[in-house]
C-alpha cells in the first residue's frame, strides 16, 4: 500500500502518469523572442537527491503512532518523507531540480478512519511533534511545507487512506465524503448516484475534499455551482482538544457559523476527516464556447454586465491582451493565422479571449448569456476552441513541467477586488512584476465574477536567472503583493500557507488576527497544528 502511495505522491512532484505536455518549435522560437534565452539545456529534471537529515522523530512517539495506525503506515524512508516535503509551487518544484535540501518531515502517518486521526493527534500533543496534514500535496503558498515551528519533530498527516463516500443522502442533495478522496474520484462516487459536486479547480486531478475545504477553494465553474465553502453543510474535525462537529440544518441562527472557521483553516484548527457536501445532479448536457471581445476594458466591462444581471454561465472567464496572445502561440492545434485574419477582418485590434460554458439548464440560460455578450460587441468563434479548453483545463501543471525543461521561471499569483477597483489592481500588478524581472510575459485572466466584483489570475514566464533563480521568483512575488495590499486580497482561492501569511493581517486587521490567535489557543493549546501557516 504504502508503494502505492508514494508513487502517486511521486506523480505530483514529476507528472509522470498524468500525460505530457511538449511545446512545438514555433512556440518555442517564440518564447524566446520574448522572455529571452530558453532551451532543452537550460532544465533540468527533478532527480529526488536533495539532502536530508535522519528522522528526529523520538522512537516512543513512534512505537505510539505505530500503536494506531499500524507499524506499516509509520513511514521514516527518504523517499516517503522527500514526497511530502513541500507542495507544487514554482520553487518547491525548483528546489527539486536543483537538488537543494527542504524542509522534510520526520515521518509520514497514514490513518485509515477518523477515529485513527484523532487519535494520532492525542499521540503528537503528548510528545510535541508538529503535525502537517496532508491531502493532494497540491499547495502552491506553502500550505504543506513541513516546517517544525517550535517543536523539535514534525509528522506529515497524510490523509490518502481516507478514501470513501460515507453516504448520500438523495432527498436533501447532500453527500458526505472523506477528506482524502480526490477530485476525480469524488466525481466517479458521486456519480454512481446520479450526482456531482461540480467543483474543478485545476488542481482537480490531485486535490482533495479536504484540501478544498481547508483553502476555501474555487472551481472553475464556480459562478454555476459555486465556491467550495457555499457547498459545505457539515464539517468532522479532529482537533488536538477533541472531536468537533458542525453543520445540523441547512441554515441556522445558532450564533456565528463556526463551519466557515473550520473552512479555509488551512490546517492550523484541525485536521477535517469528513465534509457533509450539497450535490447536483449530473447535467444531462454541457456546452462550452470561445469568444473574442476587442480589448480588456470592454472585456471587463462585458464581465461586469454578466454578473450584475445574472446570466453569468457555469464558466465564465475572459483572458487579457497577453494571455490570450500567448494561448494563441503555444495552442499546436489552433488555425492562428486564419482566426487572426478573421478578427483582423472585423476590426478587433486586441483580442481578448473569452471561455463560457454551461452546465445547467443550457438552452435558457446560454441564451441569456450571448444575448448581453453580442450586446457587448463579443464575437462567437465556436464551440471548438471551448471543447478545446475544457478538455484541456487541466494541463497547466504539465505545461509549466515542460517550460521549466526549458529554462523558463513560470509561476502562477491570484487576488480578487471590488469592480471599482478591478482595473486599477489588473495594471498595478502587472506593472510590479515587469518592474522586477524586466523581460517577461505577464498574462491575466478573470477566472471567476461576482455581482461586486471579480478575481484575477496572473501567470508570469521569463528566462530563468541562473545565478539567482529562488531570489529571481522571491522578489517577483513580494513585488506583487505589496502592489495587492489596499486594491485587493492577498488571496481569492490558493490560500495563506506560509507565503502569504506575512500579508493576512494587513487584510483582516490586528484584532482579527487575535481572535484566529485566540480560536488556536483553545482547540491547540500546545501549537502542533501545521506550525509557521496562516498565522504564521
Amino acid at each position: 500500500m504504502s508503494d502505492l502511495i508514494n508513487h502517486r505522491i511521486r506523480q505530483s512532484w514529476t507528472g509522470d502518469g498524468a500525460g505530457t505536455a511538449s511545446l512545438p518549435d514555433r512556440a518555442v522560437r517564440w518564447l524566446g523572442q520574448r522572455i529571452g534565452p530558453v532551451g532543452a539545456d537550460r532544465g533540468r529534471k527533478p532527480d529526488f537527491v536533495p539532502n536530508l537529515t535522519g528522522s528526529a522523530l523520538p522512537g516512543q512517539a513512534r512505537e505510539d503512532l505505530s500503536a494506531v495506525v499500524g507499524e506499516e503506515n509509520v513511514l521514516v524512508d527518504a523517499d516517503s518523507r522527500l514526497e511530502r516535503a513541500g507542495g507544487l509551487s514554482y520553487l518547491d518544484l525548483l528546489h527539486r531540480r536543483l537538488g537543494d535540501s527542504v524542509p522534510a518531515p520526520d515521518a509520514v502517518v497514514l490513518p485509515a478512519s477518523p477515529e485513527q486521526v484523532q487519535a494520532v493527534l492525542e499521540v503528537c500533543v503528548r510528545h510535541d511533534v508538529g503535525v502537517v496534514p496532508f491531502g493532494g500535496g497540491t499547495s502552491v503558498v506553502g500550505g504543506v511545507a513541513a516546517l517544525r515551528g517550535d517543536k523539535e519533530a514534525v509528522i506529515a498527516l497524510d490523509l490518502v487512506r481516507l478514501d470513501a463516500l460515507v453516504s448520500v443522502d438523495e432527498q436533501s442533495h447532500l453527500a458526505v465524503l472523506q477528506a482524502g478522496v480526490r477530485g476525480p474520484e469524488a466525481e466517479r462516487l458521486l456519480g454512481e448516484h446520479g450526482f456531482t459536486l461540480g467543483h474543478v479547480p485545476q488542481s482537480f486531478e490531485r486535490a482533495t475534499i479536504g484540501g478544498f475545504a481547508a483553502t476555501r477553494s474555487a472551481g472553475q465553474a464556480s459562478a454555476g455551482y459555486g465556491r467550495f465553502e457555499d457547498m459545505v453543510a457539515g464539517v468532522r474535525v479532529a482537533t488536538p482538544q477533541g472531536e468537533w462537529r458542525l453543520g445540523v440544518a441547512p441554515a441556522s441562527a445558532a450564533g456565528p457559523d463556526l463551519r466557515q472557521l473550520a473552512v479555509g483553516s488551512e490546517g492550523t484548527l484541525g485536521v477535517i476527516t469528513e465534509v457533509a457536501l450539497r450535490v447536483r445532479p449530473v447535467p444531462v448536457a454541457r456546452r462550452y464556447e470561445g469568444w473574442v471581445i476587442d480589448g480588456w476594458d470592454l472585456g471587463s466591462e462585458a464581465m461586469r454586465t454578466l454578473a450584475q444581471n445574472h446570466a453569468t454561465a457555469d464558466v465564465t472567464r475572459l483572458s487579457d491582451v497577453d494571455e490570450t496572445a500567448v494561448s494563441f502561440a503555444l495552442n499546436a492545434g489552433l488555425k492562428t493565422s486564419a482566426l487572426r485574419a478573421y478578427l483582423t477582418a472585423r476590426g478587433v485590434k486586441h483580442p481578448c479571449l473569452l471561455i463560457v460554458g454551461w452546465e445547467r439548464d443550457v438552452q435558457a440560460r446560454r441564451h441569456r448569456t450571448t444575448r448581453f455578450l453580442r450586446r457587448a460587441g463579443a464575437l462567437r468563434i465556436g464551440t471548438a476552441l471551448g471543447e478545446s479548453w475544457r478538455h484541456g483545463r487541466f494541463s497547466g501543471p504539465r505545461q509549466r513541467d515542460a517550460l521549466m525543461d526549458l529554462g523558463v521561471c513560470v509561476e502562477t499569483l491570484e487576488t480578487a477586488a471590488y469592480w471599482s477597483r478591478l482595473d486599477d489592481l489588473h495594471d498595478a500588478v502587472r506593472a510590479a512584476l515587469v518592474a522586477s524581472l524586466g523581460r517577461a510575459i505577464v498574462m491575466c485572466h478573470v477566472s471567476h465574477v461576482y455581482e461586486t466584483g471579480a478575481s484575477l489570475y496572473f501567470t508570469v514566464l521569463t528566462s530563468r536567472d541562473d545565478a539567482d533563480p529562488v531570489g529571481q521568483w522571491q522578489r517577483a512575488k513580494h513585488a506583487a503583493s505589496e502592489a495587492i495590499v489596499g486594491l485587493g486580497t492577498i488571496t481569492h482561492h490558493h490560500a495563506v500557507g506560509a507565503d502569504h501569511a506575512p500579508y493576512l493581517e494587513p487584510e483582516i486587521g490586528s484584532l482579527g488576527l487575535s481572535v484566529l490567535r485566540a480560536a488556536k489557543s483553545v482547540v491547540d493549546p500546545t501549537g502542533i497544528l501545521n506550525p509557521g501557516k496562516l498565522l504564521g
